[in-house]
């Protein structure tokens, strides 16, 4: 059915960043389809939104999954107005590059990059074709698409391949009137930044402790890029802890 309202996908919607963009969409008047591979977590993000909240387990590297995430939404809602390509993993932490498995780097490219591109290919055949025609992908970067940390070759490596993704896709999507931006974001307080707290590995081989910030000051930046007409685009944003080591010497 379609509920006259706005349509959003967000994935990696069972925590973090992901769960906090999904309930400030949902309490904005969004309704809100979230994705992700546990379905305990996602039926949480579901109980404290309290709206219009639709659960749709999902392996993004699986093109099955992600297909039936669509078809399910479309089924469900009868359109997609916003995709959140949001999640992601970080990776094998504390291992040198030349330690690396194979195996590790597969799982950061397949989830990061691989499942990025299969959302996005399934939520741009969506907007390509509804009526009336067009949407949103706002892809989750990083901070690392921009520079790295020590020990972080997979995850930086997806994060500068997001960007690309990101470009191409809003030059394939003017056609069509599909908006694509990226929103960099740099310590937000979740359980991915816990490590910040306790102290991380700088340039200069020090451990550090860093400032966060309020995963909702991330959701509320997502909110505004999602609510821009379709004639106005944030192609880039980057939203990070004031205090944090990037700009400068830190």
């Amino acid at each position: 059915m379609n509920t006259g309202t706005r349509i959003a996908v967000v994935t990696g919607a069972g925590s973090g960043i992901g769960r906090s963009v999904a309930l400030t969409l949902a309490e904005a008047g969004w309704s809100v389809a979230v994705a992700g591979r546990r379905a305990e977590a996602l039926e949480e993000t579901a109980s404290l939104a309290g709206g219009n909240v639709l659960c749709v387990p999902t392996d993004v590297t699986s093109p099955t999954d992600v297909t039936t995430l669509f078809a399910t939404v479309c089924q469900h809602f009868g359109r997609v107005d916003l995709l959140f390509n949001n999640a992601g993993v970080s990776g094998p932490r504390g291992v040198r590059f030349e330690d690396l498995s194979y195996e590790d780097w597969r799982t950061v490219v397949d989830v990061n990059l691989t499942g990025a591109f299969l959302c996005a290919q399934a939520a741009f055949r969506v907007m390509k074709d509804q009526s009336p025609q067009g949407g949103r992908i706002i892809n989750n970067g990083s901070i690392s698409a921009h520079v790295p940390r020590p020990d972080s070759a997979p995850y930086t490596a997806t994060k500068h391949a997001m960007t690309g993704l990101t470009k191409s896709l809003s030059l394939d999507g003017r056609p069509h009137a599909i908006a694509c931006g990226q929103i960099d974001i740099g310590n937000a307080a979740t359980e991915m930044t816990q490590r910040m707290r306790s102290g991380i590995l700088q340039a200069n081989g020090e451990v550090v402790v860093e400032p966060v910030m309020d995963a909702a000051d991330v959701a509320r930046t997502v909110l505004h890029m999602a609510e821009l007409p379709l004639a106005a685009n944030v192609q880039f944003a980057t939203v990070m802890a004031t205090a944090m080591p990037y700009i400068g010497r830190g």
